[in-house]
Formats: structure tokens, sequence, C-alpha cells
């Protein structure tokens, strides 16, 4: 088994690609160990390395985030061996009484009745052009409400703490909205 790793944006973030399918529907996020307790071996065996402090689950890979004080020359071979050792095992990425593929996220979508269909457009460009391309960067973007023009946004996976986060949604995914649609005023992350 040969598992790629790529770099992101996020510099305390490495994205791990074992060559198959990780989880085949959604993203996971763990953000500590305690997360993921009974839920995913392979994350908890991940969580078991020291320096590791967050895990999140894409279709084709893994992207894990260190604390600030090991160096990835240093982590990088257990993570490798831990990865490699779970999938030549067959073992599960999420246990049988957790469903695999639910987006684990902070609370409830809220929006105005009114706005159904500008959420709904919203959601469309969120998952036809923002999504693909966060994901090749290892994390994801959901949509999390909508109010008074501003799009409330979830950065999970390399996203969720990356230096360049601020450029993305500002820049990227808000020039993108307001284009598309008039009523977009702001972007926030939440």
């Amino acid at each position: 088994m040969f598992i790629q790793t790529e770099a992101t944006p996020n510099p305390a973030t490495l994205k791990f690609l074992p060559g198959q399918t990780v989880i085949a529907k959604g993203t996971i996020d763990f953000r500590n160990a305690d997360e993921a307790h009974g839920k995913s071996p392979l994350a908890e065996s991940l969580f078991d390395l020291t320096g590791v402090e967050g895990v999140f689950f894409g279709h084709d890979f893994v992207t894990v985030t260190k604390s600030g004080d090991p160096d990835w020359q240093h982590m990088k071979p257990a993570i490798l061996g831990t990865i490699m050792e779970h999938f030549m095992n067959d073992q599960p990425v999420m246990t049988a009484d957790v469903q695999s593929g639910t987006e684990t996220g902070s609370g409830q979508e809220f929006f105005d009745a009114g706005d159904e269909d500008i959420v709904k457009t919203i959601k469309d460009l969120l998952e036809t052009r923002v999504r693909p391309a966060v994901a090749q960067d290892g994390g994801d973007i959901t949509f999390r409400g909508f109010k008074k023009g501003v799009v409330y946004l979830e950065m999970r996976g390399a996203c969720a703490g990356c230096p360049s986060s601020t450029a993305t949604l500002q820049h990227g995914i808000q020039n993108l909205l307001k284009h598309f649609i008039p009523q977009v005023e702001a972007v926030e992350a939440v």
C-alpha cells in the first residue's frame, strides 16, 4: 500500500491519500480525541500519536492537524504507519453504530423562511464550485446560516485555523456569492 501525502495551505495540517475510499459520503471532522472515542477506530489511533490535534475524513483522504510543537518530519512516519496498518488490517474507519459520512458540526442551519430560494442558490454554489476546490486542500466548508445579507459558513479540516482562510472567505467565496446573489453582502466563519 502506498499512501501519498500533500501539503495544504494550512502549515499545521497534512493531507494523506491512502488510494482508496475513506468514507463513502460526506465529511467527518474530529477536533479532539473525545469526539472520536467510540466512533472511529482510525481517528482514535491517530489521536494516540503525540501532537495530533485534529482528524478530518473526506471521500478519499485523511487530513491530520498537529499542535504547534512537534515537527512534521517526526510525526509523518507514525501517521503513515497508523493509516497503513489500519487499512491493511481491513478495519472500519467508523464504528458500525455510527453512520459513515455524517457531517459533524455545530448546530442547526438558520435563515428566514422568505430566504429559502437564496439559501438554495448559496448551497448549490457551495456544493458545485467551492467544496470541490476546498477538498483538494484537505478541508471542507459547510453552510450554517444566512441572516441580513450575511452568509455564515463553517470551515473544517485543513481550512479550520488556516492562516489563509480569511482570504479564502473574504476574497474567494464572498466575491463568488456576491456575483451570483446580489442579496449577499458578506461572508463570515462560525
